[in-house]
């Protein structure tokens, strides 16, 4: 197992919170924008309109409150708002269930007494056992601002070899947008890309006050337009499990289905498998894989 922890003075270490009343009202106004009348049961007279998507005053009438008080919430306002009114504007806007947890935690933010936003998260001794024994499987922790926290060889084999790189480096946001090998090794970067910052949006919204993770959306919204204009689509979501493509440059093309847990007594880690079907070429190529490790990640870097 491989573990490196986070360290101080980087530039994710330092940031200013991001604005939780700027967040829900851009993100209320971003959902009522994909709307349309028809969409919702609502009459299109075919008259001209300002802004794309529902009016606000549509939007409020389908979730049976005042024009006024809805008004106030998408002005960042929802001090006072009730988990029903979330709920009946929630099915107003058509909500998955990650985007009603987006807006709860917006609207109704949790305190984290607890849990401190800035404090470094640590791996349980446990879990990094269970890695090393995960032989074949590669797995690894993840942390809520995507950072990678601990590895078996068998994902550092897939994946590169995360202990070559800085801590602060060892991050999916940062190596999706800023290195291009990971921009090689997706088939459909494309949609990792957006999935990333999905997951970067949730994490968001439940610890808005966490300097390293508003510190990291200002980095990268600096040094990458695609993340920058991913992000301004105020998209969320979770995705517990998949296939995801790969092209190894030492193994070529797999295919292979991953699975996501959060864990139970912190819920702010997640801890992703990878497999491949039984008797497929990609089974055999993570067969190999497995048993280079590490020099796998060192020889396709050579």
């Amino acid at each position: 197992m491989e573990r490196r922890d986070e360290q101080p003075g980087t530039v994710a270490a330092v940031g200013r919170p991001l604005d939780r009343r700027a967040e829900l009202s851009e993100f209320l106004r971003s959902r009522r924008a994909r709307l349309k009348p028809e969409d919702v049961g609502l009459p299109d007279f075919g008259r001209h309109r300002r802004v794309p998507g529902l009016r606000r005053e549509e939007l409020a009438q389908l979730a049976g409150v005042s024009v006024a008080y809805y008004t106030r919430l998408e002005q960042g306002n929802g001090r006072n708002v009730s988990a029903e009114v979330l709920d009946s504007i929630a099915r107003a806007l058509r909500l998955t269930d990650a985007e009603h947890a987006h807006l709860t935690h917006l609207a109704k933010p949790k305190s984290h007494k607890k849990k401190p936003a800035a404090r470094q998260q640590q791996v349980r001794a446990a879990l990094c056992r269970l890695l090393d024994t995960m032989d074949g499987v590669p797995a690894y922790i993840v942390g809520r601002r995507s950072e990678i926290l601990a590895w078996n060889r068998t994902a550092a084999a897939l994946f590169g070899d995360w202990a070559e790189l800085p801590a602060a480096e060892r991050n999916w946001a940062r190596m999706v947008f800023l290195r291009p090998e990971y921009r090689a090794l997706f088939v459909d970067w494309e949609q990792k890309a957006i999935d990333v910052v999905c997951g970067l949006r949730m994490n968001a919204g439940c610890y808005p006050d966490d300097p390293r993770l508003s510190a990291l959306v200002g980095e990268l919204s600096v040094k990458s337009e695609e993340f920058r204009l991913l992000w301004a689509t105020h998209d969320v979501k979770e995705k517990s499990h998949g296939v995801k493509r790969l092209r190894h440059p030492l193994v070529g093309e797999l295919s292979l289905h991953f699975e996501s847990f959060r864990l139970p007594d912190d819920t702010d880690q997640s801890l992703v498998t990878y497999h491949a079907e039984p008797g497929s070429g990609s089974a055999e190529s993570l067969r190999l894989l497995a048993s280079w490790g590490a020099d796998a990640a060192r020889a396709a870097a050579g």
